[in-house]
């Protein structure tokens, strides 16, 4: 049996719902028992559980061979993350596969990234099989600034840096083919979309799609992290990020294409234009918008 932790969370989710169109028996694990009824509603296998109470865990990890591993960045995700890997251990759990970060580095400045370097060490020490998956920026990230984006800017603080972004759907996609598959033990997975851009160069491709220019600001750091705040992410994640941007100004996550995505499922990832495509009504703004805007 598969352990899906994150179920309720788009990667997490993803997993889920291919996982059952494979007919692969899962179990989805949620924090609020609405969540856990919802997936049972479906006739989903689903357990209550929270990383962030280890007393919960022995029960949701009972009859579970493997578990996808996935928790939000957080102040609190090592000691999460860790909580379950130990609390698997314990279970009988035979491998955990890990989703991390391209750029896991015990010395990052980003706090995510060192955490997930952390969290890692920490995997690959306990005894239990592990593969870890390492995925590049998301597209998704970009749904943050939809609002803005529907206005014609693109707000960030990338300078001229490229990253090699993914779409969360091909992350999935490598978790879920991983998760029914022996053969991975050890393995390390980069997972990059199948190029590379700089804002300007999605700014672009975001107007294509959208029918409108879309201009890229490159902001000041402060201005960006009053954005940032005012979209309601916490002080810690603004900060993260800021300090994430700085390192792509520097060329750290302008990573080739690694071309592992379809290696690993046989279906090429998505291209940037493909993912705007497909989410081309939030990039537009909602029909009432456009309709005032007229």
């Amino acid at each position: 049996m598969i352990l899906i932790s994150g179920a309720t969370g788009g990667i997490g989710g993803e997993i889920c719902r291919l996982l059952g169109q494979t007919g692969t028996p899962f179990r989805a694990m949620g924090r609020k028992q609405a969540q856990v009824d919802a997936f049972r509603a479906k006739g989903t296998d689903a357990v209550l559980g929270d990383f962030d109470r280890p007393e919960t865990l022995p029960a949701v990890m009972q009859g579970i061979d493997t578990m996808f591993l996935i928790t939000p960045p957080t102040q609190r995700q090592f000691t999460q993350e860790t909580a379950a890997i130990d609390a698997a251990r314990q279970a009988g759990v035979r491998r955990i596969v890990k989703l991390s970060a391209s750029d896991a580095n015990i010395r990052s400045t980003v706090p995510w990234a060192r955490t997930h370097a952390r969290i890692d060490h920490h995997l690959r020490a306990s005894g239990i099989d592990w593969t870890i998956l390492k995925p590049t920026a998301f597209m998704q990230n970009f749904l943050w600034f939809k609002d803005a984006i529907a206005k014609g800017f693109l707000p960030q603080v990338a300078g001229k840096g490229s990253v090699s972004w993914v779409d969360t759907r091909d992350v999935a996609r490598v978790a879920a083919t991983v998760l029914r598959q022996d053969g991975h033990v050890r393995a390390t997975y980069f997972l990059t979309g199948p190029e590379t851009l700089d804002m300007k160069a999605a700014a672009e491709r975001l107007g294509a799609v959208a029918g409108r220019k879309v201009r890229y600001l490159d902001l000041p750091n402060p201005l960006f992290a009053a954005l940032l705040r005012v979209t309601g992410n916490s002080r810690w994640m603004t900060k993260g990020l800021v300090v994430q941007f700085a390192d792509v100004v520097a060329g750290h996550h302008d990573i080739d294409p690694t071309f592992e995505i379809e290696r690993l499922t046989g279906i090429p990832p998505h291209d940037f234009t493909a993912f705007v495509r497909d989410h081309r009504d939030q990039f537009v703004g909602l029909p009432s918008e456009r309709a005032k805007a007229a």
